[in-house]
């Protein structure tokens, strides 16, 4: 018996993807739905790190559904499909970022002791993501957790590959350094 690599089963969800919208543009409703509940999850934890907040998230997503499916029909290569939907879920969110207030899902510091340690990583992790540029947490949210290439990257958001890569390189070093100065703050509280 063989193990599935994860680069076999990445082109195998992207083949059924692309099945999907060939089917969906031949007017197949199932399709759609089968579409809509595979793509939703992802859309809406881009959306959430795109808009840093969980209400405009929603509404940003579901905007972004709407898009897709008025244009879905006109999408040529249906291969094409991830870096379509996160382009649209840029577009439609470009509006709102521009008005978002940067601190607003700040975290409050609640008792330290009773958080996992899980979750302590967790909200570290967000925290740093926080403090990226919107342009910086999309893209980084899509190299990281999407695992978009830096050419998909690019397209999404309509700039050259040469500016996705230094958006990614400065989004590494401030995740880099918020985290290890967060890690370096708590090893000084427990000494002391």
């Amino acid at each position: 018996m063989t193990e599935k690599t994860p680069l076999r089963t990445k082109a195998t969800a992207q083949f059924y993807d692309e099945l999907l919208v060939t089917l969906i543009q031949s007017g197949d409703r199932k399709a759609a739905d089968q579409l809509a509940k595979r793509w939703h999850p992802r859309l809406l934890r881009t959306a959430r790190r795109y808009a840093n907040d969980a209400g405009l998230a929603e509404q940003l997503t579901q905007d972004c559904w709407l898009g897709i499916w008025r244009g879905i029909g006109g999408l040529r290569d249906p291969s094409r499909f991830a870096p379509w939907a996160f382009t649209i879920l840029r577009n439609k969110g470009a509006k709102v970022i521009k008005f978002q207030i940067a601190d607003r899902n700040r975290f409050e510091d609640a008792d330290e002791k009773s958080v996992p340690a899980r979750q302590e990583d967790s909200v570290a992790l967000a925290q740093a993501f926080a403090t990226l540029s919107p342009d910086q947490r999309l893209v980084a949210h899509l190299h990281f957790v999407e695992g978009l290439t830096i050419q998909e990257i690019a397209k999404v958001q309509d700039i050259p590959i040469g500016t996705a890569k230094s958006r990614l390189f400065h989004a590494r070093q401030k995740l880099k350094t918020a985290l290890t100065s967060e890690a370096d703050t708590e090893l000084k509280g427990e000494t002391a």
